[in-house]
Parts: C-alpha cells; sequence; structure tokens
C-alpha cells in the first residue's frame, strides 16, 4: 500500500516522499483512516512503528483548510511526557507540513518561558507541549483553547508513570467538549484505560502487536560481569570491538557523570545526558551525537523514549531497567526505520530479578556470552523461563 491510498493530500505527499518514506507501517494503516473519520481513538503500538505520523499526518490533513486563527489560540494540541520527546513530535510536524500553510511550536520546560508566550500570541496550529508548561501559561492566560479541534496524549503510559496524571486532568478539564481525541501508548493497562475513559468513553481502540508490526531488526545479547567491571567492560568492548558509536543507559544522575570520567580517563570521550543538565546543554548533546560529532552518550532513562536518532546501530544497557517497558523503549532507539540494530545489556548477579521478568516479557531468553578476563564471580543464575524442577522422589 502507498500512502496515497490514505487520501493524503499532494503536499503532504511529496513531504513524505522528500523524507524517504515508501509505505505506511501497521499502525498508520490502522490510525489514519479511523482519525480522518473524526472518530476517537486510542492506540497501543511500540516505539520504532512509525506511531508519530500516524496521527501527525491525519491531523495536518484536517487542519489544512483556509482559516484565520486568533492570537493566543490553538488547533491541536499534542501533550508529550518530556521536552526530547516535545522537541522530536514538533521536528515532524515541521517536517510533513513543510508544504502547507500550517504553523507549529515545542512548548516545554528547562528555557526562558518568554519566547514561547510571544510565539502564541499569534496563535499556533499545533502545539506540542509538555504537562507542566502548559499549565504554566493556561495559568498566565497565555492561550486559549476555544478554537481546539483535536487533543493528543503521546505516550500516555510515560506520562502516568511520571505522576502527570493530576495535570492532565487539569488540562482536560480546560479543554472543549466538541473536540476529537487520541490518544497513544506502549500499553493499555488498566490505568491507560481508565485515562483514555476520562478523555473520552467512546473511542475505538486498536493495537499493533510486534509480530504484526514492522517488527526491529535488533540483535540482542547480554553479558554477565560483576558489578564492578562494568565500566573496565564497556571501555574494553569499545577499544576492542571498534565501536563506533553507542547510545548507553544507565540508572542514576551522579552514575552518569562518574562513568563519562572513568572512559576519558582511558581516552574515550563521552558525555552525560540526564535531567541535571539545562536544556541547552542537552539539546547541543544531542545535536552533537546526531551528527557524529560525539560517538558516546551516557543517558539516564529520560533518553528512553522520545530521542530519534537515525542509523543508531548500538543501545547499551549498561543498567538494566527496573521496568520491563522501559528495557523495550530503551533498545527500540536501534534498529528503527527497517535498519539493523544490536543491544548489549550488562547483567550483574543482583540483576537477576529484572532479568527475568524482562525475558519473561518478550517471551524468550536473551542469548549470554562472557567476555574473556571479565568472567562474573558472582554467578548470574540461571533463568527462570530455563528452569527445570527436580522430580518429586
Amino acid at each position: 500500500m502507498s500512502f496515497s491510498k490514505l487520501k493524503l493530500s499532494e503536499p503532504i505527499l511529496n513531504a513524505l516522499a522528500e523524507a524517504g518514506y515508501t509505505a505506511p507501517t501497521a499502525i498508520q494503516k490502522q490510525a489514519i483512516p479511523i482519525i480522518l473519520s473524526g472518530r476517537d481513538l486510542v492506540a497501543a503500538a511500540q516505539t520504532g512503528t512509525g506511531k508519530t505520523a500516524s496521527f501527525v499526518l491525519p491531523i495536518l490533513e484536517k487542519l489544512n483548510i483556509e482559516r484565520s486563527l486568533r492570537g493566543k489560540r490553538i488547533r491541536a494540541l499534542i501533550l508529550t511526557p518530556t521536552r526530547e520527546l516535545a522537541i522530536q513530535v514538533e521536528a515532524n510536524v515541521a517536517k510533513y507540513s513543510q508544504y502547507l500553510n500550517l504553523s507549529s511550536m515545542a512548548m516545554h520546560g528547562g528555557v526562558d518561558s518568554e519566547p514561547q508566550r510571544q510565539q502564541l500570541i499569534q496563535g499556533v496550529d499545533i502545539l506540542v507541549a509538555t504537562p507542566g508548561r502548559l499549565i504554566d501559561m493556561m495559568n498566565q492566560r497565555a492561550l486559549h483553547f476555544d478554537e481546539l479541534e483535536v487533543l493528543v496524549l503521546d505516550e500516555a503510559d510515560k506520562m502516568l508513570d511520571m505522576g502527570f496524571i493530576y495535570a492532565i486532568e487539569k488540562i482536560i478539564d480546560r479543554l472543549p467538549g466538541q473536540r476529537q481525541s487520541l490518544l497513544f501508548s506502549a500499553t493499555l493497562t488498566d490505568e491507560v484505560r481508565y485515562l483514555a475513559d476520562t478523555v473520552n468513553e467512546d473511542a475505538l481502540e486498536i493495537s499493533v502487536s510486534p509480530s504484526s508490526a514492522n517488527t526491529p531488526k535488533i540483535n540482542q545479547w547480554l553479558i554477565t560481569v560483576d558489578k564492578d567491571k562494568k565500566s573496565a567492560l564497556l571501555s574494553h568492548l569499545i577499544t576492542e570491538q571498534q565501536w563506533d558509536r553507542a547510545l548507553i543507559f544507565i540508572d542514576k544522575k551522579h552514575s552518569a557523570a562518574k562513568l563519562v570520567t572513568q572512559l576519558e580517563k582511558r581516552g574515550i570521550t563521552a558525555e552525560a545526558f540526564h535531567s541535571g543538565r539545562s536544556q541547552a546543554v542537552r539539546e547541543r548533546i544531542l545535536d552533537d551525537f546526531k551528527s557524529g560529532k560525539l560517538k558516546f552518550l551516557v543517558a539516564t532513562g529520560i533518553a528512553s523514549r522520545g530521542i530519534d536518532i537515525d542509523n543508531l546501530t548500538r543501545v547499551i544497557n549498561y543498567d538494566m531497567p527496573y521496568d520491563t517497558d522501559d528495557y523495550i523503549h530503551r533498545i527500540g532507539r536501534t534498529g528503527r526505520a527497517g535498519a539493523s540494530g544490536e543491544a548489549i545489556s550488562f547483567v550483574s548477579n543482583d540483576n537477576f530479578k529484572n532479568l527475568c521478568a524482562i525475558e519473561s516479557r518478550l517471551g524468550h531468553i536473551i542469548k549470554r556470552k562472557e567476555i574473556e578476563g571479565f568472567t562474573p564471580k558472582k554467578v548470574v543464575p540461571v533463568s527462570v523461563l530455563n528452569f527445570v524442577p527436580k522430580r518429586k522422589r
């Protein structure tokens, strides 16, 4: 199927062709016709399946009519959990709408609010915002919602994990009842469904499983290693295997800074990316990493969603995440858009329960390797998926 079959107009099709898009993904095939029909939608899709385009493209099609927008008004609101995701989604909006007469902006914390307030004065067709900064602007009467046509909650499960439920409810209370509501989430838990019912009680629900989506080609494997040897192991792999680039996930901010220092002592340049750094610094680091100027990025979980890096071949779980969804999103930073990728996890004895949960979620064992010179003293037990109970006597 081609995008033209989805009843998208010529300017949008031209932008997609220029971006190298050839055919819609599974979530796009399902979601775009529903959104164009005007129905509310709740959709479950993993990262890397083309989720953003599945709601941005039909919104652009719907808004692409001659209309004068009053000051401080918006026509579509896309809520995202993190600054990075807001920036990325707005960049996609701009890319897909380059041949349309529509305006967009990303609004988030971590930067001066005055330029954002000034941009709102003229009115914005599509606003991509984080909940906290949006509420700040609401309280300052910097924008009004009486012309809002579409609401999107993107990464709804992550917003709930980050404690945004009350902020979202406060925002929804200010929105007009007559609107189209769209909710996208990696998982449809009871909490996400409750949020969906809060947004709209009569939405269609679709789910794209990894088997029916364009499954990312990610080679997953793990290395068992003692906790105090992880830094040396990482340096060894970078040097011996001549890694060109890697996104390295770690749990804590201070641990990220410490690892960067340890790598630098071994002649490896890296940068730490976490919420403790200013937005300007984070944007500069991301730009350097995307351009290839920076080869190794050590990031806390803030980067596991919403960071779209072209041709990223390798993701490292330096620390195994406690949440299985976080593992899925972390490794989803590689193997995107049909490319192949590699996801390597460092697993020490104290990570065993995390490993069991992740392998149970995946439904298969992650293949193990041991690196010479780094065999763990504290053995990592066999996964519960391989566990064979002893026979009763």
